[in-house]
């Protein structure tokens, strides 16, 4: 299959929607509005600034929200020569220490009130004070600038600098070549196409995610069209915004179907201008996509994909077949295939589960820093994705498992291992163990069993809220006598699980 329009970087998708199409309205957030013209002068304008601090070839940090600024940020830092590297505003300044440390930004772009809070760390780390940026500090999209003049960057170079939590919850730096960046965006569109010049594209996740990035930002850039950008998601907002905004694009989770089908205003909203949806990050079950899909009329693709991988690797094809409970087929100039998920060996046979392992020209360059890890990811030019997957006769992939003790609460990795680490850092707590369960609302939520003496609840609450962002918390915390084990001696989680879950359930 021939890819649609290939960019050479992300940067030329702006550089070529601001010529085609200067005063179409490429980015909205509440009552701001800014023009394709005027995002790529904004950026070409902060890029020479950004020139001039002696970025080109280091790192740029960006702890943002969603706002008209992020957007502007990030093109100026690519096309400044630098790494981007966004990062989530949220965090505590204990899970940004040693992501900070690893990436050495040569400049940290804030919010003011997160630039205020992460000020000392960054001295103590050694690092330039933080910038602040955005709404309630210096606006970046009202820079003037000259958009004929954005700079180009080389595509072969180090563009994304993605933090994933990988298997550990330990975050590790994914590096991205511009080049596979934008090759990523047209083999999507090969499988999943938009339409030119017509999208209207609803952002609900935060931009800081790859998720959010490569389908929403850079997909609108490819098309030419509007990103609407939601701050804060709430259903009933995201709901108001998909009528007002006449809204013809959106990518979700599963949380987000769920919470979308269950408000409300789902009931009187009009989905007509609404064509194309898109889902990512867990499973979506059969009768949401049936439902979803019977009220809006859109077409619903399920894909799969990882930050390693650019990030997209297969989707169901937006013209059919779907297949219900499947991530469809890979895209264009990418090979899937199915691997004994101890030795690596394969290609496993049609129909019987193992490791997925991929290759193509969106995946990563490897982890910055991090030479085991990335030749354990890295293998013979596969990605080892720690996926376990099937792939069906009829070449359709699907997903049954996902990388080891990861949980997906409300469309966010959370990794167990943290939460324990973190529980295990108060000097009262002796043992600790957390574990996902599933939930109709998020999709599912943490809990977490603690052997302890002399502290409480409270406490323990308020030393995770310190050291956690709040998506990651535990929806249910409690002290027990004692942790059941293995035979062996390790954490019976299965047996915590299956209890819990009965717990829900009864």
């Amino acid at each position: 299959m021939t890819l649609p329009r290939i960019h050479p970087t992300v940067v030329h998708m702006l550089a070529d929607a601001a010529a085609v199409a200067p005063g179409r309205e490429a980015l909205a957030c509440g009552d701001e509005r800014v023009s394709y013209a005027a995002y790529a002068g904004a950026a070409e304008g902060f890029a020479r600034e950004l020139r001039d601090a002696g970025v080109e070839g280091e790192r740029v940090a960006i702890l943002m929200p969603n706002s008209v600024d992020f957007p502007v940020a990030l093109m100026a830092a690519f096309a400044a020569g630098a790494q981007a590297t966004p990062l989530n505003p949220a965090y505590t300044v204990h899970e940004l220490r040693p992501v900070l440390a690893d990436a050495a930004p040569r400049l940290i772009l804030a919010a003011p009130d997160v630039a205020e809070r992460i000020a000392p760390l960054c001295a103590e780390l050694g690092l330039p004070v933080p910038t602040p940026v955005g709404p309630g500090a210096r606006r970046l999209h009202v820079i003037a600038g000259d958009p004929a003049r954005l700079p180009l960057p080389d595509p072969d170079t180090l563009g994304l600098l993605q933090y994933t939590g990988g298997t550990t919850g330990i975050p590790k730096g994914v590096d991205l070549v511009h080049r596979a960046l934008a090759v990523n965006v047209s083999q999507r569109e090969a499988i999943v196409p938009t339409t030119p010049d017509a999208e209207r594209a609803l952002v609900i996740t935060p931009l800081y995610h790859a998720y959010a990035m490569a389908m929403g930002l850079m997909l609108a850039l490819w098309a030419r069209g509007t990103m609407v950008l939601m701050p804060r998601y709430s259903p009933e907002a995201a709901l108001a915004l998909i009528e007002a905004e006449r809204i013809t694009f959106l990518a979700g989770s599963p949380t987000i179907y769920h919470g979308l089908l269950a408000a409300p205003r789902a009931a009187r909203t009009d989905f007509s201008t609404l064509s194309l949806c898109f889902c990512g990050a867990s499973a979506l079950p059969e009768a949401t996509l049936t439902r979803w899909m019977a009220l809006t009329g859109a077409s619903l693709c399920e894909g799969y994909g990882q930050t390693e991988a650019g990030p997209v690797l297969a989707a169901n094809p937006r013209a059919g077949p779907h297949v219900a409970g499947s991530v469809g087929v890979p895209l264009p100039e990418t090979e899937i295939e199915i691997v004994d998920p101890v030795t690596g060996e394969g290609p496993l046979a049609p129909g019987e589960p193992g490791e997925i392992r991929a290759r193509g020209p969106q995946i990563m360059r490897g982890y910055r820093n991090r030479r085991e890890e990335t030749a354990e990811a890295l293998r013979d030019g596969w990605l080892h994705t720690g996926d376990i997957g099937v792939i069906r006769p009829d070449g359709i992939l699907e997903i049954r498992d996902r990388k080891k003790d990861m949980a997906i609460v409300s469309g966010f990795n959370v990794y167990p291992r943290e939460i324990e680490e973190a529980l295990l850092a108060h000097p009262a707590v002796a043992e600790a163990a957390a574990f996902a369960v599933p939930d109709a609302r998020k999709g599912e939520v943490i809990h977490a069993r603690v052997v302890a003496s002399g502290t409480d609840l409270a406490t323990l609450e308020a030393h995770l809220a310190e050291r956690l962002a709040r998506y990651k918390l535990p929806a249910v915390l409690a002290l027990v006598p004692a942790i059941p084990k293995t035979a062996i001696g390790k954490i019976d989680k299965a047996t915590l699980k299956a209890d819990a879950t009965a717990r829900r359930a009864s």
